[in-house]
């Protein structure tokens, strides 16, 4: 069994047991969330496809840690005007486990 959900503007496909890096969910480490933007889930029954969400149909999941992604360096140049300007980020992300794909 597997399905479709969207968090943080984009979509992952998960199955029970899975671990994978969102952006950040609010919510304490070893915390539990309810994800209940499914788009399309495949189980024993066939394939259901929502129009765009499927109704009644929540993905439960773990928070394992709470991290930051990797730094990314910018730097804004114009030139002949001496301007210039260096800038970083790090996004904030969240791990999470699926626990369970609830019908």
């Amino acid at each position: 069994m597997y399905a479709i959900i969207k968090t943080g503007g984009k979509q992952y496909t998960v199955t029970n047991g899975s671990t994978l890096l969102v952006e950040k969910i609010e919510g304490p480490a070893d915390g539990t969330i309810e994800l209940t933007e499914v788009l399309m889930i495949q189980d024993e029954s066939g394939l259901r496809v929502g129009t765009p969400m499927l109704a009644g149909v929540k993905v439960i999941a773990s928070i394992v840690e709470q991290t930051k992604g990797k730094k990314i360096n910018g730097f804004t140049f114009k030139p002949k005007k001496s301007v210039s300007r260096r800038y970083g980020h790090r996004q904030q992300l969240t791990r999470i486990r699926i626990s369970s794909i609830e019908v």
